[in-house]
This record gives structure tokens, sequence and C-alpha cells, in this order.
């Protein structure tokens, strides 16, 4: 699942991309009740393109009206930049103009939302398993969804400081894993990160949070920056499904200190790696660095 690093790395490169660009056309084979009153996109120009965790906020304007398209890519979703052939019939599949290169790599490929964008450009979004949440229409209404009005604190928001994530974490009295995971208390931090912060920070996963000393909270802070903005200079991580809007991998995976190391041995002290369940999710860590 996109994380908060990959979800930057999508925001900075549509940023670079497609503000000023007016919406010409959209195509979709989604069903219609996950993209509700989208017809009205056509002819809106893009403003700005911000993220709030997870979620993807593209602010457009049609009519001197405030426009917002929301993408929370869930599982497998991501923006490509590009051009498609569009089917003519409800059973003809969406192609790549171009038979090479990243776009036609299969993960990329799963493509079932498209805006053609002034230019000829395209804008594809591909999810291979349809789980991505889209909601579109005036900018106002988008803003008060609850999924976003009940987020914590970004991550990388300059307004989180150590002192106010010492405050969070000890109001919990769960797995610190469980309460790096959870977005209404931190918002942008996924399975992924949350191992890669704890084995920097010398935690363990299993530890109440609520019993976390300052010290540690402090380590899990700076542990969190260093972690995240590393990423985002990385451009993410892709394991699995993520890619960039040009259809390529991140590189963090290749630098990744702990996640999915289960069996290895840990660079620090060269003990086994472990891995166990915490809220459902997979933890990987070093049971002697990490006590």
């Amino acid at each position: 699942m996109p994380e908060l690093p990959e979800v930057q790395t999508i925001v900075d490169d549509l940023s670079r991309s497609i503000i000023g660009r007016k919406i010409i056309s959209a195509w979709s084979d989604l069903p219609k009740n996950k993209l509700s009153g989208l017809a009205e996109i056509r002819g809106a120009t893009v403003r700005t393109i911000d993220r709030r965790g997870k979620n993807i906020l593209i602010y457009l304007s049609k009519n001197k009206e405030s426009l917002l398209l929301l993408v929370h890519p869930r599982m497998t979703g991501h923006f490509l930049l590009g051009r498609w052939m569009i089917p003519k019939n409800k059973n003809g599949k969406i192609k790549p103009a171009a038979t090479a290169g990243p776009l036609a790599e299969k993960v990329n490929s799963y493509v079932h939302l498209v805006f053609t964008l002034s230019g000829g450009e395209m804008l594809g979004l591909s999810d291979a398993r349809k789980f991505s949440r889209i909601v579109f229409g005036k900018a106002e209404r988008v803003e008060r969804l609850n999924e976003l009005k009940k987020l914590g604190p970004d991550a990388l928001s300059p307004q989180l400081t150590a002192a106010s994530l010492k405050k969070i974490i000890l109001k919990k009295n769960r797995p610190i894993k469980a309460v790096l995971l959870d977005q209404t208390a931190v918002a942008g931090i996924g399975n992924i990160y949350s191992d890669e912060i704890l084995w920097l920070a010398r935690i363990s996963p299993l530890k109440t949070s609520s019993k976390l000393k300052d010290a540690e909270a402090r380590k899990i802070y700076s542990a969190m920056r260093a972690i995240l903005k590393k990423a985002v200079r990385l451009r993410g991580t892709s394991f699995s499904d993520f890619r960039d809007v040009s259809g390529s991998k991140g590189g963090y995976g290749e630098k990744r200190l702990i996640y999915g190391l289960a069996g290895h041995p840990c660079r620090r002290c060269g003990s086994a790696i472990s891995k166990i369940k915490i809220s459902g999710r997979t933890a990987s860590f070093c049971p002697l660095c990490q006590r």
C-alpha cells in the first residue's frame, strides 16, 4: 500500500507536470458509484495538488468554482502520465500507446480512469484491485469528509514536534507499532516505514506506547523524520504495485533497513531478524536490538 513517501512522490511529480492544464475529457470503466459526478470534471483546470496523509488532493477550478478530486490509492493504486488508446466499446481493453517502456509493464496495465489533458498527454489511474477511494465535487464539501477530518497530524508536518508526538504516543495504550499505523494518531505511516522507524529508534514494536520514556519518544520522532525524508528522496518503495507517474520503481526498497527481511541478519548486531503479527499486520524487528 502506498504510504507517505510514495504519495508525496506522486504529488511532487504531478505538481511539476499538470498544474495549469485543462481536463479535456474523462474515461473510466469503474462502477458509477465510485465516480459520482465525475462528468462535471470536463473543462476544469488543475490549480494545485496537495497531500493529506495518504490522500492525493487535486484542486481544480471551473467557471470560477473551486473543485476537488480526492484519490486515496489504497492497496494498488498509482497515477501515471502517458497516452492510452481508449476502447470504443464497453468490452474493449484500454492499452498504452507505447508497446515498450515502463507504461507497458504489467503492474501499470490496470488503468481504470483516464483524464485527457490539454497538450494531448493523459493522466491515468492504474489500480489492479480497484480499491482506490475516489471522490469528486465542490472543494468545500470534499474537504469535510470524515476520513480527512479524522486524520492526525501529518508525519512530516512542521507543526508535529517531538513534544507533540510524545503526547500522542503516551495517550495510547497499545503496541507502538499499532499507534504508528493509526492514521488518526499520526497520518502517513504504514507497515513498511513503521518497521524502519522502530528499528532505527531501537524500540520494540511490541512496547506499549504509554510506557515509553521521553528519550524513547524523541528517538521515534527523529527516526520518523529521517526515514520518511530519505524515502521521499529515493522516490518511495516498489515491492509490489507502487510506481511513480512515469511508471518507474522507487529506490527505497534497495536501501531498507529491516522491513521484509525476516531471517536475514540484522545489519546492526547480526542477530536473525524476526517477524510477528501486531494488529493484523506483520512486523519485522531485531529481537536483540529492539528489546
